[in-house]
């Protein structure tokens, strides 16, 4: 099995596929084309890939994850990256709906039972990348989960 991260949509035969796999018989071109129809979705964010290949038949596998919480905060809020200094400068507003829609993509891979708490994880990420959401700073956003404000939207 070859684990990589590539860049979504724009897997090339070259490092660090094309070494991994070539000496495996495969047909590298296949697989990364194989990785690019899979990834185009995420098209700009890296992605976790690995590949599985029965070097018996030559057939292979492609296994893709999903890109980290903070790369699908950035895509949602439409901003370059993170604030380098979140606690004064804030960079991004999401959505609540915005925010549950990346909870719902992480919650197999989420610590937290509900989706409640994979929303509350991934406000998390929003403080420390300086993203509001709803206009408001998280930490209050956070609060309001709490007591329930936002149950209507975050049903399971």
């Amino acid at each position: 099995m070859v684990s990589a991260l590539v860049v979504g949509g724009e897997a090339s035969a070259g490092p660090p596929l094309g070494p991994a796999i070539g000496p495996l018989g495969v047909n590298v071109i296949a697989v990364v084309t194989r990785i690019n129809e899979l990834t185009k979705e995420y098209s700009g964010m890296r992605v976790p890939v690995k590949v599985t290949v029965d070097t018996e038949t030559k057939q292979f596998e492609v296994e893709v994850g999903l890109p980290t919480t903070s790369a699908l905060i950035v895509r949602e809020a439409s901003v370059p990256k993170g604030s380098g200094n979140p606690k004064a400068d804030l960079v991004g507003d999401l959505q609540m709906k915005q925010v549950a829609k990346i909870a719902k993509l992480k919650l197999p891979q989420s610590y937290g039972s509900s989706l409640k708490a994979a929303v509350k994880e991934v406000i998390g990420a929003c403080i420390s990348m300086g993203v509001k959401v709803e206009g408001k700073d998280p930490r209050l956003i956070s609060a309001e989960i709490d007591q329930g404000k936002w149950d209507s939207v975050l049903k399971d």
